[in-house]
C-alpha cells in the first residue's frame, strides 16, 4: 500500500520560508518522477509548482514559484522536498506532493497522492 505523508506546513509572515517534505513509503521512490501541487481552496484546480526526475537532473517550475521554490528529493530516505523562500499571501494554500511516471507539471498525469499540508502566509 503506497503511503505518502507531507509534513512542514504551517503559518509564517510574509517574505518568510518554509520547508516541506514528502516521505513516501510502498513503492519504489526513484522508479517514480516526483511533483509539488497546491490547491488554493476547495474546488479549485490544483496548479502544479515543480516536478523532479528520478536523478534529479530534470527539474521544472512553475512561473509562479521560479526563483523562490526549489524542489529536492533523497531517494535513500524515500523522501521529496520544497524550500520555499520569499512567500507571498498567494502561497496561501493546500500543498500536495505526488508520483507518477513522467516529468510534467500536469496533475492528471500523477497516479499517487499525499494527503495535503497546508501552508498560510499572513501579510
Amino acid at each position: 500500500q503506497v503511503q505518502m505523508v507531507e509534513s512542514g506546513g504551517g503559518l509564517v509572515q510574509a517574505g518568510g520560508s518554509l520547508r516541506l517534505s514528502c516521505t513516501a513509503s510502498g513503492l519504489t521512490f526513484d522508479d517514480y518522477a516526483m511533483g509539488w501541487f497546491r490547491r488554493r481552496a476547495p474546488g479549485k484546480e490544483r496548479e502544479g509548482l515543480s516536478s523532479i526526475n528520478w536523478m534529479s537532473t530534470d527539474i521544472y517550475y512553475a512561473d509562479s514559484v521560479k526563483g523562490r521554490f526549489t524542489v529536492s528529493r533523497d531517494n535513500a530516505k524515500n523522501t521529496l522536498y520544497l524550500q520555499m523562500n520569499s512567500l507571498k499571501p498567494e502561497d496561501t494554500a493546500m500543498y500536495y506532493c505526488a508520483a507518477g511516471r513522467v516529468l510534467t507539471l500536469n496533475a492528471a498525469e500523477y497516479v499517487y497522492w499525499g494527503q495535503g499540508t497546508q501552508v498560510t502566509v499572513s501579510s
